[in-house]
């Protein structure tokens, strides 16, 4: 899980301008001699942009050296990432050099995929024009790979402002490109979490991003790559979460199976007669045996794990096969806050909607067991060797 599934060595941002001729040269030498070596894709980074010819065919030169057979680095690279693109007829002009450069070293049409960078708002556009434009004979764009936010550049372009200079959120820009993908068969990637040392924050980030359908994000470090590798899995032991406050807050399980908040800002009083104080943030109220519990059903929400969601797949799957359409799954839970227990169950509905909805997890993990085969051994440390086949034979 330590390696990425992609590896843009980048001679574009994070390289100085005066040295991106060197910068090719460097990547030719790492990737010719350890290219192999990397289980995953390899595509470089390179110059580009939509108003500037001179650097769109700096891009063009610097595509003609990486791929040149004889530099010993195309064998194990497998595309080219384009930043800064532009309308729609901007990104065929990339596919068409990178046609040339195909053509000019015998390399097999198609063979040398593309990725763009989402950095302005022409672009943002052009998403809605790739359905329409990929397939054509005129162009190669089938050979379209990634989908990237590039969220600083494009805030410079949209000509944004914050109080702070921070970045603004975007999500319209992440759901636009996440739809692009979607209605390609392209892969939707987040740009850079440029604070390195914030993991929850990064966490969060691909929470956010999965809940639009963007899969990837843009690693910075040994240590993101690894989260960002294992976070959009599902867990290895399912959890309980209460909200507290407008918070989720993940409660601790006992032996015996009950989950237990321990914190301060949500508290439960017992009184006589059967009946119940409740401290929140916004004061208190007095509720019977049932309202305490209809109170916490409200509040209780469960992250299934990966045998939690074999288990209900399995279970609609056989439900199916008896002729059955939709079936209802129950979840009982004992939560314990200041003493006091309170048992809360769960009906949901499973129809053919809510399975497929749920093969997506499903889905993911059987794409990283079959393409990524030097991460099987963690996998299967990870969930289990049972819980692995049983999640490889459903959906």
């Amino acid at each position: 899980m330590q390696a990425a599934d992609v590896w843009v060595p980048d001679n574009e941002d994070a390289t100085a301008p005066s040295m991106r001729d060197e910068g090719v040269e460097n990547i030719i030498d790492v990737v010719s001699e350890h290219g192999g070596e990397f289980p995953g894709e390899i595509h470089p980074r390179i110059v580009w942009h939509r108003d500037d010819p001179t650097t769109r065919h700096q891009g063009f030169d610097h595509m003609m050296r990486l791929a040149d057979p004889e530099a010993g680095a195309v064998q194990h690279i497998d595309g080219f990432v384009v930043p800064e693109v532009g309308a729609i007829d901007d990104w065929k002009k990339a596919d068409e050099f990178i046609t040339i450069v195909e053509t000019e070293h015998g390399l097999e049409e198609g063979s040398l995929a593309m990725s763009v960078i989402v950095e302005s708002g022409v672009a943002e556009l052009a998403l809605a024009d790739l359905r329409e434009e990929m397939g054509k004979p005129s162009n190669n764009l089938e050979r379209m790979f990634l989908l990237v936010d590039g969220e600083v550049d494009y805030t410079k372009d949209m000509r944004a402002m914050t109080p702070t200079g921070g970045l603004p959120p975007w999500p319209e820009l992440r759901h636009n490109t996440s739809r692009g993908a979607s209605a390609n068969g392209l892969i939707a990637v987040d740009g850079p979490y440029d604070d390195i040392r914030d993991v929850e924050g990064y966490r969060e980030r691909m929470t956010e991003n999965r809940a639009k359908g963007m899969l990837g994000i843009w690693s910075l470090t040994p240590g993101q790559v690894e989260i960002a590798n294992t976070a959009p899995l599902p867990p290895e032991r399912g959890s309980y979460l209460l909200d507290v406050g407008g918070e989720d807050v993940t409660l601790s399980p006992r032996e015996d199976g009950t989950q237990v908040y321990a914190g301060d800002d949500l508290q439960v009083e017992e009184l006589d007669g059967g009946r119940y104080r409740l401290h929140t943030g916004n004061g208190e109220r007095e509720l019977d045996a049932d309202e305490l519990r209809e109170e916490f059903k409200a509040r209780l929400d469960y992250v299934p794990s990966m045998n939690d969601i074999v288990d209900s797949m399995e279970e609609f799957e056989a439900a199916k096969e008896a002729g059955r359409g939709a079936i209802s799954m129950e979840r009982t839970a004992t939560v314990v806050v200041d003493g006091v227990e309170v048992e809360v169950t769960r009906d949901r509905m499973w129809d053919e909607a809510t399975y497929q909805a749920a093969q997506t997890p499903v889905h993911l993990f059987q794409e990283v067991y079959e393409h990524r085969p030097d991460q099987r051994g963690e996998l299967e440390e990870m969930y289990g060797e049972s819980v692995v086949e049983r999640a490889l034979n459903v959906g």
